[in-house]
């Protein structure tokens, strides 16, 4: 049997020649659903030349993250933790305050989770690009826009 079609192989070049500037807006939509579509479309998980080892994503820009819903109670319920690696020095903040303050790290910090523990995950973090209002210095890139 003569095979017709053969596994074609990707070239780093050619993953970055084709990629594209998209925009998620993230107002009134749930945390883990914008992140999950971002953490996806950063990976190049959406493209059929997908391979799991090269960065062949696309950049994604992420509009109104103060405006993102978060589901139940976790507002006031969730707590993240970090530490200073100093002796008692953990510290803890809930959504409801991270959004007042930096609204971008809600959306930054679940995408980041859902991104891969190496080299080519804090790759893939730079081009993921978070902004609390509806306005982005983007436009030259000509975005995208892509729903959730």
């Amino acid at each position: 049997m003569k095979l017709t079609e053969q596994t074609k192989s990707v070239s780093r070049e050619s993953a970055l020649k084709n990629r594209r500037w998209l925009v998620i807006d993230a107002a009134d939509r749930p945390l883990g659903r914008v992140a999950t579509r971002a953490a996806s479309l950063l990976r190049g998980k959406h493209r059929p030349d997908f391979t799991p080892n090269e960065d062949m994503g696309d950049f994604v820009v992420v509009i109104n993250a103060g405006k993102v819903r978060l589901t139940g109670s976790k507002e006031t319920g969730k707590v993240y933790y970090r530490h200073t690696e100093w002796p008692g020095g953990i510290r803890s903040t809930t959504p409801a305050k991270l959004r007042q303050s930096r609204p971008e790290r809600l959306i930054e910090g679940a995408v980041r989770g859902m991104l891969p523990k190496n080299r080519l995950g804090r790759r893939l973090f730079t081009k993921l690009k978070v902004y609390s209002g509806a306005e982005h210095p983007h436009a030259a890139q000509k975005p995208e826009s892509v729903t959730v």
